[in-house]
C-alpha cells in the first residue's frame, strides 16, 4: 500500500522503469488528468481512459513474445517492462489477454508502467501471490477477476490515483444502465468510454459467457491483497450482483454505479 503526491522519483525496488519526466517529450509515460492526485475534488466528473491498444506496435508484439517465453519457462517473477525499450513501454496500454497461460507467476511486477487497464484474464494467474503496479498513475481501476487469485496477499500500489480512494475520494466513471437483453453488442469490439473495455466475455463473477442474459456492470471497492482497490464487475444477471461481498470497511457498502454517489469523507475532510 502507498500513499503519495504529486509523480515524483522514488528509490526503484523493481527494475528500471522509473519515468523521470511523465508526459513530457521523450518520456515513455503519458499525463493522466483524470482528477487532481493531490487535492480532493469529490465532486469532480471522471470517465474511463478511452485509449486502444495498437497491438501492432512493436511494444505489443514484443510484450506477447515475452508473455510466451514466461509460459514456457515455468518462471515464477514476471517483470516485462524492464525487458522493452521505453519507446515500447509507452505503447503499452493494456495486457494481453495471453497472461492467462503465466498461471506459475508468483509475482507481477508492473512498475512505472503506462497502462489504463488490467484485462480480466488476470483472474486466470492462479499462482500469484504479489502484484507491483506501482507508480502506475493512470491505473485507476482493476477488474473484479482479480479477486480469483485466491493466494495474492501482497500489493503495491498507488492509492492517490485509485477512484474513490480514501485519501481524496475522487469520484468513479457513472456506468451505463444495467440492460437484461444485450443479442446485438460486438463483444469484442465496445467503446472503452461506456464499458471501461474494448472486449468482454466471460461474467466477472460466475464466469458464464455474457450475451443474450444481460450485462449489469457496478463498481465494489474490496481489500484486495495489502490495498483496498475500486473493482469493475461485468455481471450477466442482477442475480450475480446480488451475491457480491459488502464493500471494504470506511468505502462505499454496497455495488454502485459511480457518479455522484456518496462517499464516506476523505482524510481532508
Amino acid at each position: 500500500m502507498t500513499d503519495e503526491g504529486e509523480p515524483r522519483l522514488y528509490v526503484n525496488r523493481w527494475g528500471d522503469t522509473s519515468d523521470p519526466a511523465p508526459g513530457r517529450r521523450g518520456s515513455y509515460t503519458d499525463v493522466c488528468s483524470c482528477f487532481d492526485q493531490s487535492r480532493p475534488h469529490p465532486r469532480a466528473r471522471v470517465g474511463f481512459h478511452t485509449e486502444r491498444q495498437d497491438t501492432s506496435a512493436p511494444g505489443w508484439q514484443h510484450l506477447l513474445e515475452l508473455i510466451d517465453e514466461a509460459a514456457a519457462d515455468g518462471r515464477e517473477e514476471f517483470r516485462p517492462l524492464t525487458e522493452l525499450s521505453p519507446e515500447e513501454r509507452r505503447q503499452i496500454i493494456t495486457l494481453p489477454a495471453s497472461i492467462a497461460r503465466l498461471t506459475a507467476v508468483k509475482h507481477l511486477v508492473l512498475y512505472g508502467s503506462n497502462l489504463v487497464r488490467i484485462p480480466p484474464e488476470i483472474g486466470a494467474m492462479t499462482s500469484l501471490e504479489e502484484f507491483t503496479p506501482y507508480t502506475s498513475y493512470r491505473l485507476h481501476w482493476f477488474p473484479y477477476e482479480i479477486t480469483r487469485c485466491r493466494k495474492l496477499t501482497r500489493s503495491t500500489v498507488s492509492t492517490r490515483v485509485l477512484f474513490g480512494n480514501y485519501k481524496l475520494r475522487p469520484p468513479f466513471p457513472q456506468l451505463q444502465p444495467s440492460a437484461d437483453s444485450v443479442g446485438d453488442f460486438d463483444w469484442g469490439n465496445l467503446d472503452p468510454r461506456r464499458w471501461g473495455a474494448t472486449a468482454m466475455h466471460g461474467c466477472s463473477v460466475c464466469d458464464r459467457p455474457i450475451g443474450q442474459s444481460g450485462l449489469h456492470q457496478v463498481w465494489i471497492s474490496l481489500r484486495v491483497a495489502t490495498d483496498v482497490l475500486p473493482l469493475l464487475v461485468s455481471a450477466c444477471s442482477s442475480a450475480c450482483v446480488a451475491t457480491l461481498p459488502g464493500g471494504a470497511r470506511d468505502y462505499i457498502p454496497t455495488p454502485h454505479k459511480g457518479g455522484r454517489v456518496d462517499q464516506p469523507t476523505s482524510d481532508w475532510d
